[in-house]
């Protein structure tokens, strides 16, 4: 075209096209952001932000319960469900101005409320305008999968979409799926008084992480009532005489659940169709999302790109605000400059209580490929501060290189174990080792010295024992 309307037209307004557009802004570009339901996306309205002010408000009544570890005599908390969603509304709504309409027009936006249609691979349509542009960026993120259970689509069941419409506590619940989403909503209905039931096909739940971090959270689970069911495949939903039953296949026989309410949370799909991208030629990849390079172009036409969930392969805000930067920029900077996509260090964390947050490979990953590594662990149970807070339970784990203190792989199971391991994150980054972090004076009494005493560890297995026993005949020598 002799000349477009922007220099980049978004798709979507999750996380990863809200920085895509405020990148591209900020560097004074023209910028059009295109949403078709609700600013902020699934983090926003149906995701990180819900999930964790639920959380929040369960970790409160797990305190309650053990209020005679603190040296209470009594305590006990009244509360009404419907309550506790609003509650859950209250701060979706108070974060939303960060994400919303106004403020981004404020920044120079164009924010357009409706669908987008891609009609070339320079031009979009929303609600019967043709937009012009030179750059597309795809950030359309992704939606719960549904599987083909038989009998699903008989009963009113929950995702994530509309679990936060709830407001009445499902007596008994049952939950399909033992990955992060399903682990972190099991733990809070439960501790809201929910009679759940948690069914994963998988050997145990959150199958990713190494089996002891696994292990544990399941064990945690069960000492909290949960009934957690592995190895355990959902068949058929039918209704028997007016009762809602999940069948299920253990070990080849049958087992019956019965439920008010069933949460599907079984992994997400992502939004890459219906738009027309199959119309211009994109291809998708086996997993479902959009088929791009490695500056995260769409493999068929280098001016559209894609970031976050509808890209994958990583499903985390921070992941998508990640990849968005590099939409952005090599978008506006093509075909002068481009930058590949950077995943060496690639942070997650799980917000179970205890939380399971994760940096780099595991002790599974480096066994399934072959890499040398050592293991350092402390235990945090000894740390003070975990002590004082009554949560001394959990663990850092380390790999490093044999002999070296260059970090492959952090796992850390624990109170906060998601602002623990940042500094594990800043370390793989910039490449400092445990050395470093062991030089490194951290407050006392803190939960973040734990990563001071994982590196002590480290450096007393590694302790030069020939230099040792030197020094122990010198000193000998100079007492005489």
């Amino acid at each position: 075209m002799a000349r477009y309307d922007y220099n980049i037209v978004v798709i979507g307004a999750g996380s990863a096209g809200l920085v895509s557009a405020y990148i591209a802004s900020a560097v004074k570009a023209k910028v059009a952001l295109i949403e078709k339901h609700r600013m902020g996306g699934d983090c926003l309205n149906t995701g990180c932000v819900p999930s964790k002010a639920l959380v929040r408000t369960t970790k409160i009544l797990s305190y309650i319960k053990r209020h005679q570890e603190f040296g209470l005599k009594s305590a006990s908390a009244e509360f009404d469900f419907a309550e506790v969603m609003e509650r859950v509304q209250s701060v979706i709504k108070k974060i939303a101005p960060h994400d919303s309409i106004e403020r981004y027009t404020s920044l120079g936006v164009d924010c357009f409320t409706g669908a987008a249609r891609i009609l070339s691979p320079h031009e979009v349509e929303v609600n019967g305008k043709t937009l012009s542009t030179r750059n597309i960026i795809i950030a359309t993120g992704a939606r719960p999968t549904i599987p083909p259970i038989p009998g699903l689509d008989q009963v009113d069941y929950l995702t994530t979409d509309n679990i936060w419409d709830l407001r009445e506590l499902p007596k008994r619940l049952v939950v399909a799926g033992g990955g992060p989403i399903g682990c972190e909503l099991t733990q809070c209905f439960a501790r809201l008084g929910s009679q759940v039931t948690q069914v994963e096909m998988m050997p145990d739940i959150l199958i990713r992480e190494d089996s002891e971090i696994s292990r544990t959270i399941r064990k945690r689970f069960v000492a909290e009532g949960i009934d957690v069911r592995v190895n355990t495949k959902c068949k058929e939903i039918i209704n028997d005489g007016g009762k809602q039953i999940m069948i299920c296949e253990k070990d080849g026989a049958e087992e019956r659940i019965e439920f008010d309410k069933a949460l599907i949370a079984v992994g997400r799909t992502a939004n890459a169709s219906g738009f027309g991208l199959e119309e211009i030629g994109v291809r998708s990849n086996p997993r479902g999302t959009v088929e791009v390079d490695e500056y995260l172009r769409t493999t068929t036409h280098k001016n559209i790109y894609a970031c976050g969930d509808v890209a994958g392969p990583y499903q985390f805000t921070h992941t998508a605000a990640h990849q968005a930067w590099y939409c952005a920029v090599n978008a506006l900077s093509s075909p002068f400059k481009k930058f590949r996509a950077d995943y060496r260090v690639i942070p997650w964390c799980t917000f179970t209580d205890p939380e399971v947050a994760r940096v780099g490979i595991n002790e599974k990953e480096a066994k399934e490929r072959g890499i040398s590594y050592k293991v350092t662990r402390y235990d945090i149970g000894d740390l003070d501060r975990a002590i004082a807070d009554g949560e001394d339970h959990g663990m850092v784990k380390v790999l490093t290189e044999p002999r070296k203190d260059r970090i492959l792989g952090v796992t850390i199971m624990g109170y906060h174990a998601g602002d623990l391991i940042v500094e594990y994150v800043a370390a793989m980054k910039h490449g400092f080792g445990l050395n470093k972090i062991l030089n490194t004076i951290h407050i006392y009494p803190t939960m973040v010295e734990a990563n001071k005493f994982a590196a002590g560890v480290w450096k007393k297995d590694h302790a030069p024992q020939g230099l040792l026993n030197l020094a122990q005949k010198f000193h000998s020598w100079r007492r005489k």
